[in-house]
């Protein structure tokens, strides 16, 4: 079952690489089909057991949410957003849009609010799946070590108080309504402005000792700490001033120093494990007093982890002058 996960997240992927060429007209059944060598009654029933739609219907609403975005960060005209995304007509492409958002297109331009884009897939999420990591692999590089500053910014989050990890995180907000896995992504995914869509670094939170946890490019956000709280979200710039899904929080985050150990690309079913046990060394190992830093437990202040096996696995932790 693993590696039909694999298969529908290369599915995934594929789709996004041909419309964002504008090669879509090409992606069929029968092409996904033979690329992965079954039939297409079997590679249809297995999209649709992991994906919980069907494949058209995946593909249609992946169009309007890449139309959705070009709505939000272009001024390019309706008719030519809907034409350039497969729609016959701008009445087609509004009725499209209406349907999967709640919202004409020419409403959203106006006022982009978040709204739940229904195509965020990770059918080969390692933590949910739980595997992976139990490998013996030497890591691939050393681990590096270096001082950064974040600037001040916003996080938009959930939380919960109960859970003890990714897993266990999810599996109780998917209890609360509104608060799933899929709605949340989709939801953080349609806001503009994320940082870490732009490269940027980390996050703090609340009270007590917290650790963010950003397990994609994106910048998804799972934090734990002292006393107990995880959350999941984005960062946004200090100054975002749009709106905040009701389920969700928006806090300000101050501007705080910290001490990063990184480590490069890996493979993850089979160096995970090694790679953690090298970081754990190094951190336990560093010297602090020659650094002339020490790690600062000051209530407010965060602790992160960004876990992206395609670009690297780094802590950061908050430190202040010795």
């Amino acid at each position: 079952m693993h590696e039909w996960y694999r298969m529908i997240q290369l599915i995934v992927d594929e789709i996004d690489d041909c419309i964002r060429s504008r090669s879509d007209e090409s992606i069929t059944l029968q092409r996904l089909a033979a690329k992965l060598g079954y039939s297409e009654c079997y590679v249809s029933r297995k999209f649709r057991q992991i994906s919980g739609m069907k494949l058209r219907d995946y593909l249609r609403y992946r169009k309007l949410a890449f139309a959705l975005k070009r709505l939000r960060d272009t001024d390019g005209s309706i008719l030519d957003i809907a034409l350039e995304y497969g729609f016959s007509s701008h009445e087609a492409f509004t009725r499209a849009f209406k349907e999967a958002y709640g919202i004409t297109p020419g409403e959203y331009r106006r006022n982009p609010v978040p709204v739940v884009l229904r195509t965020i897939l990770r059918p080969f999420d390692c933590y949910t799946l739980g595997i992976g990591g139990a490998g013996m692999n030497k890591p691939t590089n050393e681990v590096k070590t270096y001082f950064v500053t974040i600037p001040a910014h916003k996080f938009l989050h959930i939380r919960n108080y109960e859970s003890i990890g990714y897993w266990d995180f999810w599996q109780k907000q998917s209890l609360i309504p509104g608060q799933d896995c899929d709605t949340i992504c989709g939801l953080l995914d349609s806001i503009q402005g994320k940082l870490d869509d732009m490269g940027g670094e980390g996050d703090d939170s609340g009270s007590g000792q917290l650790m963010a946890f950003i397990n994609e490019p994106s910048g998804r956000i799972c934090s734990w700490g002292i006393p107990l709280a995880e959350a999941y979200g984005v960062r946004l710039p200090l100054d975002y001033a749009g709106e905040v899904p009701p389920q969700m929080q928006l806090m300000e985050v101050p501007e705080g120093e910290y001490i990063v150990f990184e480590h490069g690309p890996f493979d993850f079913e089979t160096e995970n494990a090694a790679v953690e046990a090298c970081i754990e060394k190094a951190m336990k190992e560093f010297d602090y007093p020659a650094s002339g830093y020490q790690l600062d437990m000051t209530p407010g202040r965060v602790f992160y982890f960004y876990h992206d096996c395609e670009r690297y696995w780094k802590y950061v932790r908050p430190v202040k002058k010795a």
